[in-house]
């Protein structure tokens, strides 16, 4: 199959301290169709992989590409615009005193108008179920909204490309439906994806391909 590069990790290696490299010389392209999973045990480098494909951090050695363009020379936010990333505890990026003003910051800090912003921001609460909580603090909402709200907080910016990292944990059988329903929706939509995580039934059901890393390096690449 002819995979559409969005991202490519050329010998790319990152170290946490000078002694332990977490990934080793890692070549990999990422489709920006379909499902990719990645899987692996503890301490693999799945959760860095992640992050570096976004910008969070940055290699200690080689490069990141984003549709061919080394990701190290582009802020953060130009990198938002097509990658998103959804941390595994969703309070880490969520920092408004409400449901509304948390999706709407990214479009104000962009200059989007007014008017834009409203019907954006209703799209979003309409869509995940969450208009109920219009006004409500985003740290009093339950695992599974606060969830569904930072995904909503990632999607409003219209990125290309989303990166999940251990997005099942800690949900029960009726919101990994929803989770699985969403996702369904968003890659008919187009939308790619990259998930990192421990569960495989719930990937396998989604994925176009996956990636398996052992010890830092690739060791199944299908």
């Amino acid at each position: 199959m002819e995979w559409c590069r969005l991202l490519e990790l050329k010998n790319v290696s990152y170290s946490y301290d000078e002694k332990n490299a977490v990934l080793k010389d890692l070549d990999l392209s990422i489709s920006g169709e379909g499902l990719t999973g990645v899987f692996g045990p503890n301490g693999s480098g799945k959760t860095t992989l992640g992050k570096l494909a976004c910008g969070i951090l940055q290699p200690t050695a080689g490069k990141v590409l984003l549709q061919g363009e080394d990701i190290s020379g582009l802020a953060l936010g130009e990198i938002g615009q097509s990658v998103g990333y959804l941390f595994q505890e969703p309070e880490r990026q969520l920092f408004a005193p409400t449901v509304e003003e948390e999706l709407s910051f990214i479009l104000r800090v962009q200059g989007v108008d007014d008017d834009d912003i409203a019907r954006r921001v209703d799209e979003m609460l309409s869509y995940f179920h969450l208009k109920n909580l219009r006004d409500s603090f985003p740290f009093n909402l339950s695992r599974g909204e606060k969830q569904r709200l930072a995904l909503a907080a990632v999607l409003i910016n219209q990125p290309e490309f989303l990166i999940l990292d251990e997005p099942t944990t800690a949900l029960d059988v009726k919101r990994k439906k929803e989770l699985s329903e969403m996702l369904d929706i968003l890659l008919e939509e187009g939308v790619g994806m990259m998930i990192i995580s421990h569960d495989h039934q719930f990937v396998n059901e989604h994925a176009s391909r996956v990636i398996r890393l052992s010890g830092g390096e690739v060791s199944l690449n299908e």
